[in-house]
C-alpha cells in the first residue's frame, strides 16, 4: 500500500474547540503519524503521514473536526514522505 504525507491548513472557528486534541485522537485511531498545532492567525496546521487511504479519511474529517468547530476551508498539499514515530500536539 502507498504511504503519503499531507500538509494541511484548516481555517474557520478551529481554535479553542479541542481541534488539536481530537485530531490527535483520530490520527492515532487511524494509525497515522505527524503533528498538529495552532497558528497565530487562528488556523490549525496539520501534518499527517501514513497509508494513503487513512490519510484521505483524516483529510475528509478535517473538514468537520470536533462538534464545536466550524471549518470554512482546508488547504492540503501532498509532500515528500517524512518519518514520525507518533502523532503529537505541538
Amino acid at each position: 500500500m502507498k504511504k503519503i504525507c499531507l500538509h494541511c491548513f484548516v481555517s474557520g472557528h478551529v481554535q479553542g474547540v479541542f481541534f488539536r486534541r481530537e485530531t490527535r485522537n483520530y490520527a492515532i485511531e487511524l494509525q497515522l503519524t505527524g503533528w498538529v498545532k495552532n497558528l497565530p492567525d487562528g488556523r490549525v496546521e496539520v501534518l499527517v503521514c501514513g497509508e494513503e487511504s487513512a490519510v484521505i479519511v483524516m483529510q475528509n474529517w478535517l473538514w468537520q473536526g470536533p462538534p464545536a468547530a466550524n471549518v470554512t476551508e482546508v488547504l492540503s498539499q501532498e509532500i515528500s514522505w517524512q518519518e514520525y514515530n507518533s502523532f503529537e500536539v505541538k
